[in-house]
């Protein structure tokens, strides 16, 4: 599970790259993607917190983000917080 987190989170910085929005799976890893406000400390602009199966399954495209979101799986806030036009990753 692990692996594929981080894995799956550097695919999707390889594929948005920024720092904009800090992308959180606790308690496996965290990435810094999308491109827009860059911050340098504290809280970026934009979070999302997800667990390691609904993030696996983001990338994957078992899950998409509305169903991610409507079931409360996904905690997204701030602005380019919205994941969905980078997933599924290929």
């Amino acid at each position: 599970m692990r692996l594929l987190t981080k894995h799956f989170l550097a695919v999707l910085a390889e594929h948005a790259p920024g720092r904009s929005v800090e992308v959180r799976v606790p308690p496996y890893a965290a990435a810094q993607v999308v491109a827009g406000v860059r911050h340098t400390r504290g809280t970026p602009p934009a979070v999302v917190e997800l667990d390691a199966p609904t993030w696996i399954g983001l990338a994957t495209g078992e899950l998409t983000w509305a169903e991610a979101e409507a079931s409360g799986r996904v905690r997204a806030s701030g602005e380019r917080a919205d994941l969905s036009p980078h997933l599924p990753l290929s």
